[in-house]
């Protein structure tokens, strides 16, 4: 049993999770476990608990809280670790071996090290000591005051480990690391004088004295602009000993070490640039990555605590997870292969540039690419990615979120998995939890140039916890739902995807099939664009149709595709096809829902209104209504204007195939042609 406060609060046992429950619950374990094995009196914990004046039965709400605590603990087999919460009076004690906190191993692994004397075995052990770290200490206790002093501390104590491990690299030679180490810490802590005049030593050794200047410059405007003040002596000193090297070296400071000097590493974001005097000073290669290449963690990681409501200082912790430590080797590129014979959408392609190159809210940009299915929304995102790959340089993510698929949508807690993973996280520190793993992935990207891609959502909820935090990150969703909740929740900027018009659909079957088989009979490829709804999908299958018989005509597959009964059958190509895709729509409505849109799909024109629907269906105006709005966000129809519905024509014919009025079309099998 492991027992976690640098991050979430946690209490783990082999790679189970116990559920500890609501944020007081949490925070009278964290108090315990910052004072283990020593008597905790109840005003201590009811002062921590509540900011205001607490409640007249708040005795009674953490003596339940101790109680559940006590029984979770014993249903995890506390007796086994010797682990055992007792009560003294009006006081509570949490007995247990201190190791099994891990604020506790952190503390005992930073005093072990010795940067300045034995550097190269300093730097395993800060290593690890920093490892332990999965996000901010004391994740998920209460914002009171007693709470947010021990945060702080734990806080201070990561901070003076990480400037241990600068030192120890520099000792080292190894200024590199140094210097990308350090830098992440900086930027989060802009006026922490001793770090900053850590990385200006770094930056300097590795040849890069323009920006160990910028820094210092930096950070004195933001100390007399914050705080009123100068630079004190380790700033000055920094900077003095920056500029007297300059003078004895002729204005030039060689990479020392046999460190390789590193010039500006920035990409900017996609369809813009930042002058470097808006950037501020550049990292070395790796420095915003969150975890660093010597694998030090998390850019949020904090190490050692006041105790809330304490008379005095102790250190104590706990890592159930210990995730946070994995060593970022190459960036991950998890996008799929760019998708073939791309064409056309440079208004998509451009309102995606502009959506996720938008920098001035300091937020992650976040584009939802939306439409029905087969209308090509992963290949336009795919395509967008691998364009602007290279204003991602720290990678690019990737997962199908499976929402509309055969089986089980993906489960968050299975996608930050992977996404950990590739990010360099050991699988033992992979934690077990959804809400856990969310926090460590917006951990360890908060500072990266990282690009996420979520295909075929289901719903902003499946979305949320996957969504980075860092203003440098950027996400693209994919959905044949609207998804209004990530809009109006997470400002989402939602980018449609239309059909196809006649010659952007002609010249997608000229790429398929080569531009002179399309030229021998313009109408005819017009008439097809038209039989396949000006969908993607649909004008791919009609082109591995052609494909396969050479000697066909388009006007031949044409005339073919005239008959509705085989329309949806020919539109198919093994494991992908308009029917397999929709059938996959439609496996997710309600059963109302299904019935309404097949009810529609009898009209004759495919344009209606709700009075039409309403006795097409033998629904009341009202659920006609509710039912209209939830096919339109669907994509399953569209509502052309006000109170104007229309429904395309294959989703017609599919949804009469389900309903049984035709014998053939749209009862193969369902293949996995549910993405695009």
């Amino acid at each position: 049993m492991e027992f976690s406060l640098l991050g979430p609060i946690a209490v783990t046992t082999g790679s189970a999770e116990l559920s500890l429950g609501p944020a007081k619950r949490r925070s009278v374990l964290a108090l315990l476990l910052l004072q283990p094995n020593t008597t905790v009196p109840l005003e201590q914990l009811i002062d921590s608990l509540w900011e205001d004046e607490p409640p007249e039965h708040a005795r009674t709400v953490v003596q339940g809280h101790v109680s559940r605590l006590r029984a979770t603990l014993a249903e995890g087999g506390a007796e086994a670790y010797g682990i055992e919460l007792t009560t003294h009076g009006s006081a509570y004690l949490l007995r247990l071996p201190e190791e099994l906190i891990d604020a506790h191993r952190f503390g005992e692994l930073v005093a072990l090290a010795r940067p300045e004397v034995a550097p190269g075995d300093a730097v395993p052990l800060l290593r690890e000591a920093l490892g332990l770290w999965h996000g901010p200490a004391l994740t998920g206790t209460v914002t009171s005051p007693p709470f947010a002093a021990a945060a702080h501390a734990l806080e201070e104590r990561r901070l003076t480990a990480v400037e241990a491990l600068g030192r120890a690299h520099g000792v080292l030679g190894e200024h590199e690391q140094a210097a990308a180490i350090l830098y992440s810490a900086a930027v989060n802590h802009p006026l922490r004088e001793g770090l900053i005049a850590g990385l200006m030593r770094a930056l300097f050794r590795t040849g890069r004295q323009s920006d160990a200047l910028e820094w210092f410059h930096r950070t004195r405007r933001l100390l007399n602009e914050e705080l009123g003040v100068d630079p004190g002596e380790r700033l000055r000193g920094a900077y003095e000993e920056i500029l007297r090297a300059e003078a004895a070296g002729g204005g030039r400071a060689k990479p020392a070490g046999g460190a390789r000097a590193a010039g500006p590493a920035s990409a900017a974001a996609p369809g813009g640039s930042r002058s470097a005097a808006d950037r501020g000073p550049q990292p070395v290669a790796g420095a915003d990555r969150g975890p660093v290449p010597d694998g030090t963690g998390t850019v949020d990681a904090r190490g050692g605590a006041a105790v809330p409501g304490g008379d005095g200082a102790r250190t104590g912790a706990t890592d159930g997870t210990r995730a946070g430590s994995g060593r970022a080797g190459a960036a991950p590129r998890l996008l799929p292969r760019a998708p073939a014979r791309f064409l056309g959408r440079e208004r998509e392609l451009a309102a995606l540039t502009a959506v996720l190159a938008d920098g001035g809210t300091g937020e992650s940009p976040l584009a939802v690419v939306a439409g029905p299915a087969g209308v090509g929304k992963t290949a336009c995102a795919v395509q967008w990615a691998h364009l602007c790959a290279g204003a991602f340089p720290d990678g690019q993510l990737f997962a199908d979120l499976r929402g509309f698929g055969e089986g089980d949508e993906a489960a968050p807690a299975e996608i930050l998995r992977d996404f950990l993973l590739a990010l360099g996280t050991p699988p033992e520190r992979v934690p077990g939890s959804a809400q856990a793993a969310s926090a460590l992935f917006r951990s360890l990207v908060a500072e990266r140039r990282l690009l996420v891609v979520l295909d075929n959502a289901r719903s902003s909820a499946q979305v949320r916890p996957l969504l980075p935090g860092g203003p440098h990150c950027a996400t693209v969703v994919t959905s044949r739902s609207r998804l209004d909740g990530l809009v109006a929740t997470d400002c989402a900027r939602p980018v449609g995807l239309q059909t196809l018009g006649h010659e952007e659909g002609a010249a997608l079957l000229g790429a398929m099939l080569g531009p002179e088989r399309v030229a021998e009979d313009p109408a005819a490829a017009r008439e097809l664009v038209d039989l396949c709804d000006g969908l993607p999908l649909a004008l791919r299958a009609a082109a591995a149709q052609l494909t396969a018989r050479p000697r066909w005509r388009l006007a031949r597959l044409a005339a073919a595709l005239r008959d509705e009964r085989r329309r949806l059958a020919l539109l198919s190509a093994e494991d992908t096809g308009i029917a397999a895709a929709l059938r996959m729509s439609v496996a997710r409505l309600s059963a109302d829902d299904a019935q309404l849109l097949s009810a529609l799909a009898t009209n004759a024109d495919g344009h209606l209104n709700a009075s039409l629907a309403a006795a097409l269906a033998g629904y009341d105006p009202e659920r006609t209504q509710d039912g209209l709005d939830r096919l339109a966000e669907m994509h399953l129809v569209d509502e052309e204007a006000t109170d104007v519905y229309t429904i395309s024509t294959l989703t017609q014919l599919f949804a009469r195939d389900e309903r049984g009025e035709s014998g053939e079309g749209g009862k193969h099998g369902p293949g996995d042609g549910s993405k695009e």
